[in-house]
């Protein structure tokens, strides 16, 4: 491969409720990103619903795609590549984009490449920070996934520690639910506790004994489940910012100390965060702030490319591109994938 050759791929991301597709050229400079969301949808019920989700991919993927290439300038066939999320993620949802990347890939001929989706968020800071290389640590926030990981090398990933029940993003959305603020709870609990004081109620900070880095919520939504359950009974007033700053700095503290005691046995000069709930504000200064006081190069993408886009999966298709690592057309959707296999 001629190292002036431009490598550009349309990437297709369909893991959960967002229908995306984007162009990126050389792993690192977005063309293209178009993002169909469905929260509008998904708010009347709380909550994602899988096989709404998966109707409304069905009915935007071929939009979105189309638009993807012309944003970009490009034609299907002016792209080098095709790469889609293959898990984890909601099955249903999965299926739909590789059926699309597939059917594309086949139709112009192209190679097929299958990406990760956490992956893909921890390649999300390549974008915003094309000077990053591996070797450093990740940080993986999300809806449905805590990753502490290692990236050792471009597609070569040692997880140190995962979460063992909630993920933090799905916590954030439990709790907002229960304190009112409806769906999607990230952004309406990250909004709120501005107005509250994150010291007013001691929730706990978990931590697993047989693995450190591992991460647990559901211990803390239930301590906030029982704070509001023991109020109501005592016919007391609840202070919701209270609640959710409360809340917040609780989740916020597990993640900055064990992302700190990693670097700290580890070693490394650099950690980076990405996933959606690294768009949440008190994380984000909260990190810098540790890191700048231990000498820690600290990288997160923009807001834009913390919640699932299809960027973040042309950026780390581009790595197994060069390596030649292409997938059959047998690639099916594995919503359980694991990091790493």
């Amino acid at each position: 491969m001629s190292e002036e050759k431009n490598i550009r791929i349309l990437a297709i991301e369909s893991s959960c409720d967002e229908t995306a597709a984007s162009v990126v050229e050389n792993g690192r400079i977005v063309l293209s990103n178009v993002i169909s969301s469905q929260i509008d949808i998904h708010t009347l019920y709380g909550g994602v619903v899988p096989e709404i989700a998966s109707r409304k991919h069905t009915e935007r993927i071929n939009r979105v795609v189309g638009q993807a290439l012309t944003d970009a300038g490009l034609t299907l066939e002016e792209v080098d590549a095709v790469a889609v999320t293959y898990g984890p993620g909601l099955v249903g949802a999965l299926l739909v984009g590789v059926s699309a990347a597939k059917a594309i890939a086949w139709a112009a001929n192209k190679p097929l490449i299958a990406v990760h989706h956490i992956e893909g968020h921890i390649c999300a800071n390549y974008i915003d920070h094309p000077e990053l290389e591996p070797p450093f640590h990740c940080l993986v926030v999300s809806g449905g996934h805590t990753h502490l990981v290692r990236v050792e090398d471009y597609g070569v990933y040692r997880v140190l520690g995962k979460t063992r029940d909630d993920a933090a993003g799905e916590a954030f959305d439990k709790v907002a639910r229960a304190i009112g603020l409806g769906y999607p709870g990230g952004p309406k609990i990250d909004l709120v506790s501005g107005e509250g004081d994150p010291e007013a109620i001691a929730f706990p900070r978990a931590k697993v004994g047989d693995s450190v880095y591992d991460f647990s919520f559901s211990g803390l939504k239930s301590a906030v489940l029982n704070y509001l359950n023991s109020k109501q009974m005592a016919g007391e007033e609840v202070n919701t910012a209270d609640v959710a700053a409360s809340f917040q700095k609780a989740v916020v503290d597990v993640l900055v100390g064990h992302s700190m005691d990693a670097m700290k046995e580890y070693g490394g000069e650099i950690l980076a965060l990405a996933g959606g709930v690294a768009s949440n504000t008190h994380l984000r200064s909260a990190m810098e702030e540790a890191c700048l006081e231990r000498g820690i190069r600290f990288y997160r993408p923009e807001p834009v490319y913390c919640t699932d886009n299809a960027a973040m999966i042309g950026a780390a298709a581009y790595y197994e591109y060069i390596k030649g690592n292409f997938a059959g057309w047998d690639l099916n959707a594995v919503p359980s994938l694991r990091l790493g296999e």
